[in-house]
């Protein structure tokens, strides 16, 4: 079970906490913030990056592959009419050397991040006042 709990601590950031752990954000200057953390929506495609970059990571070492060399790099659009971003691109780079035999396994490899799923797959949202959540 994720149990994530957030907190104010004053401004425009919003901190979250799990696992014993903080995640500060903080809206940019021109939000109305200091820009002191990276805004809560940037979190969103960091979590994708990252999430594709362990799941390459994670290929190459079972492979005893070298990872010198190898990026995950994330680019999206805003689409101005639908106020979206889309398309979202993920670009991998190989490392120098990368054994051809392997370059589309780690492509489908890299889809198969477990934050990719759940957008394309969306769970079910329940936003309740804490009580009622019980109830």
């Amino acid at each position: 079970m994720k149990d994530i709990t957030v907190t104010f601590p004053g401004g425009k950031r919003v901190d979250a906490h799990y696992n014993g752990r903080t995640v500060q954000t903080d809206q940019s200057v021109r939000n109305g913030g200091r820009g002191a953390a990276p805004e809560p929506f940037d979190l969103f495609f960091v979590s994708i990056a990252t999430c594709v970059g362990i799941y390459v990571l994670e290929f190459c070492n079972t492979r005893h592959l070298d990872t010198g060399g190898l990026g995950v790099r994330l680019r999206a659009e805003r689409n101005e009419e639908k106020k979206l971003y889309s398309p979202i691109r993920i670009e991998l780079t190989l490392p120098a050397g990368f054994p051809a035999k392997y370059r589309t396994a780690i492509l489908r490899t890299a889809n198969l991040c477990t934050v990719k799923k759940h957008i394309m797959n969306p769970p079910e949202f329940d936003v309740v006042l804490a009580d009622t959540a019980e109830a």
